[in-house]
């Protein structure tokens, strides 16, 4: 399968239901370590407030990891591949300039899982969140910089 064809195949079957929970993963073009860097990882958070702020998700849990973002979130009257299109663009710029170069920050597409009812909110959150121990990069989840939920 070409690559071009994965990008595709992530949409086949994709539906946006406003209120639903859905956790969101997508990946860094080329998975560069952009996010070694906390403060580009901000310029993420930044845009993802934005897009909190906006109403379009109701932020819950995320993690942004070297290469690459897993995301929490209620969706709200937008569909995922809106939310995640203005996510992707207006970060791309912040870190494009933050960075002094040019070219696509993420891979096209993006991976997301609707949470089912007898799915465990907390349980997922804690997962997501904990992927800087179970990748080594810190030995405590507060040593972290770059992971946030409201539970805590």
């Amino acid at each position: 399968m070409k690559p071009a064809h994965k990008a595709f195949a992530l949409r086949t079957g994709r539906y946006s239901e406003p209120g639903r929970i859905y956790l969101v993963t997508t990946v860094t073009e080329g998975r560069l370590r952009h996010f070694d860097d906390w403060r580009a990882g901000r310029l993420v958070v930044q845009q993802m407030r934005l897009v909190h702020e906006a109403q379009w998700v109701e932020s819950l849990a995320w993690v942004i990891m070297p290469d690459h973002l897993h995301w929490v979130f209620a969706l709200g009257d937008k569909s995922l591949s809106e939310v995640m299109c203005r996510l992707k663009a207006r970060s791309s710029l912040a870190l494009n300039s933050y960075l002094g170069r040019k070219g696509r920050i993420w891979q096209k597409g993006f991976h997301d899982r609707a949470l089912r009812k007898e799915d465990n909110l907390k349980q997922m959150a804690r997962y997501v969140i904990a992927n800087p121990l179970r990748a080594g990069l810190v030995d405590r989840i507060g040593e972290y910089p770059l992971w946030d939920a409201v539970w805590i």
